[in-house]
């Protein structure tokens, strides 16, 4: 089971990925919105911004978000660190349940790009 701090880890890599984006991922990740991602396993969210093609996590707060951000991912740490690694497809965990994405229609039409 991953830990806090490998969650942590894994949520400034894909950071610095999508910073790195070209063309329509580098578009798709310049929003500027609330986002929490929510370690189901640890039962514990990270709550932030995406901004300037970044994820800037704020807090980490025990247990699921206490508000409703703009951009919700939930999914277990292992999967989180699967996914940033390349091991995981998003599309196939999503499919599966083992990820789950909430936002806005125009919000994820933007964000397929980036999965």
């Amino acid at each position: 089971m991953a830990t806090i701090e490998e969650c942590r880890t894994a949520l400034g890599k894909l950071s610095d990925n999508m910073r790195g984006a070209e063309g329509d991922v580098r578009a798709a990740a310049a929003l500027d919105r609330s986002v929490s991602c929510h370690i189901t396993d640890l039962d514990v969210t990270f709550a932030g911004r995406m901004t300037g093609g970044r994820i800037e996590v704020d807090e980490t707060l025990p247990g699921p978000p206490r508000e409703k951000a703009q951009i919700r991912l939930a999914l277990a740490g292992d999967d989180l660190v699967a996914l940033v690694e390349g091991e995981l497809n998003f599309a196939t965990a999503w499919g599966r349940g083992r990820v789950r994405l909430d936002a806005s229609l125009l919000d994820l039409f933007r964000l397929r790009k980036l999965l």
